[in-house]
Order: structure tokens, then sequence, then C-alpha cells
């Protein structure tokens, strides 16, 4: 059964001036919303180019809510998939590096990808990640009793899974996740879940297998906020 609306409805000049400023109103809105996610490109594009970051508090909180439109915007620019990504892991560094400094390091954890380990790694899958045997086929043997002397709590991950027992069994307050820029924007988003200061080191190239790390810098991270800094024994 059809209803018929009275064609006085269309010519009630009050509600016409209201369906029109509605119009106005959201036509300025997306005008706005465009400007401002320009900008936002720009200051990224900025940020990138000259190694400074601008206005870190806002771009984050709007890269986290518009990802996708400031992702289409910044390939305008000029920016591709791997700058941004990196340059979101900058971020979030560097947002997080206050509270990671007085983070005492007996309430900090590190947790290292698998792909580190040498293809003939003799080390074997336990509840708890997988342990080094210190063999000597990779350096991970070399950094892990360092960064354990420190005070940290250490692991070798297969997997995000295993990231999400251990902080629930021993719940740090303070991680550094070390993995590709794809497995770091996922345990950066994880930290901010559950509102766990997070710093990412990259490796030095992706893979699944016997990928690198540089090791002096991920030490350099680790000395954040303690007296002395840490590095490998010679």
């Amino acid at each position: 059964m059809l209803v018929e609306i009275p064609v006085a409805v269309f010519d009630n000049p009050v509600l016409n001036s209201i369906v029109l400023l509605l119009g106005e109103i959201a036509l300025i809105l997306l005008i706005l919303w465009v400007i401002f996610i320009i900008v936002t490109g720009i200051l990224i594009l900025l940020s990138i180019r000259r190694k400074k970051m601008y206005f870190p508090r806002i771009l984050r909180p709007v890269l986290s809510i518009m990802q996708g439109a400031v992702r289409v915007i910044c390939s305008i620019l000029g920016i591709d998939a791997v700058e941004l990504m990196t340059f979101m892991i900058t971020i979030d560094n560097q947002m997080n590096l206050h509270s990671f400094e007085k983070t005492p390091v007996t309430n900090r954890a590190v947790f290292f990808p698998q792909c580190l380990r040498s293809a003939e790694c003799p080390a074997h899958l336990t509840t708890e990640g997988i342990i080094c045997r210190n063999c000597g086929r990779c350096r991970l043997g070399e950094v892990i009793p360092v960064l354990e002397d420190a005070g940290y709590k250490v692991f070798i991950c297969p997997g995000s899974t295993l990231i999400k027992r251990m902080v629930k069994k021993y719940p740090p307050k303070a991680m550094i996740g070390v993995g590709g820029l794809t497995d770091l924007k996922d345990v950066l988003e994880l930290g901010r879940r559950i509102s766990m200061t997070t710093i990412g080191v990259v490796t030095l190239k992706d893979g699944c297998v016997e990928t690198d790390l540089d090791y002096d810098k991920l030490l350099e991270t680790a000395s954040l906020g303690l007296s002395g800094h840490l590095s490998l024994k010679k």
C-alpha cells in the first residue's frame, strides 16, 4: 500500500531551508575533511624528508582513525607504503620514549622474531618460546645474555600469539618489539591496546629465515634510561 505524501510538504519553505542548510554544512565538513587529510599528508611528507617530526601527537591519532584516506594522499604525494609504515613506527617510538626511559629494566621485556635464528638452529620451541642454546650459529646467543644480565626478560617468538601469552604471564610495563615493518606495526598496535609502552626496532631485511638486525641499535634502545650503555662482549 503506497502512502501519498502531500505536495505541500515539498513546498514548505522552512523545510526547504533546513534541507539546504544541512546540505551546505555537509559540503563544508567534507571540504574541511579533505583539506585536513591533505595537510596531514604534507606534514608526514615534511617529517620524512626533513627527518624532523611535526605535531606527532596530532598525526598519530589521525593515522589510526583515517589510515585509508591518509594512505591515498601520501601515495599521491609520492610517499610509498614502506616509508609510511616506517614513519608510523618512528612516531610511535618517539611518543613512547620518555615513558620507556622511566620504566625500570626489571619491568621490561624484549621479543625477538624466530627468523633471526640460523636455519640450522638446534633450539626447540617451548611454551615460553624458543630457548636459545647459544650454539654460535647466529648472534642471538651473544645479545640475549647481555639483555638478561641487565634485567630484561627475553623471548624468541614464533608468532604474536606467544607475545600475548607472555605479556599476560609476566606483565612487563614496557617492551621492545623486534621484527619487520608489518610485524612491528602489529606489535605497536598491541601495545596501544593493552596500554603498554612499546618501542619497535626494525630488522635490516624482511623474511622468514635468517634475517638480520642492527644489534648495536637494539642495545642502544635497550640502554634507554639505564646508567650505562649495553654492549656486546668482546
